[in-house]
């Protein structure tokens, strides 16, 4: 089994920062992407930023510039810098692996619980 924990979801003024983490743990043999996913409510999940093994990043339009994504590969650990917060980036994030659990095994998604992100005056 694999498991998911993230950390860091807070209540946040407009123009503020939040750093997210998201450890994975468990059975895990190798890690390909590592992605941040975000929900608000009555919309649909939406991907906010991935990073590959390579160390690859993409970020969608609506946070480039202010999101920020790394990985820490020894610790498999995802990260999320979130700098000039907006009211619009109020969801709950989600953190989302694609991983193997064995040497031959099938490439799978896991999520994580997911963190809530308030950002509001």
């Amino acid at each position: 089994q694999v498991q998911l924990v993230e950390s860091g979801g807070d209540l946040v003024q407009p123009g503020g920062s939040l750093r997210l983490s998201c450890a994975a743990s468990g059975s895990i043999f190798s890690i390909w992407a590592m992605n941040w996913y975000r929900q608000a409510p009555g919309k649909q999940r939406e991907l906010v930023a991935g990073i590959t093994q390579g160390g690859n990043a993409n970020y969608a339009d609506a946070v480039k510039g202010r999101f920020t994504i790394s990985r820490d590969k020894a610790k498999n650990t995802v990260y999320l810098q979130m700098n000039s917060l907006k009211p619009e980036d109020t969801a709950v994030y989600y953190c989302n692996i694609n991983a193997r659990e064995g040497e031959g095994w099938g490439w799978a998604d896991y999520w994580g619980q997911g963190t809530q992100v308030t950002v509001s005056s």
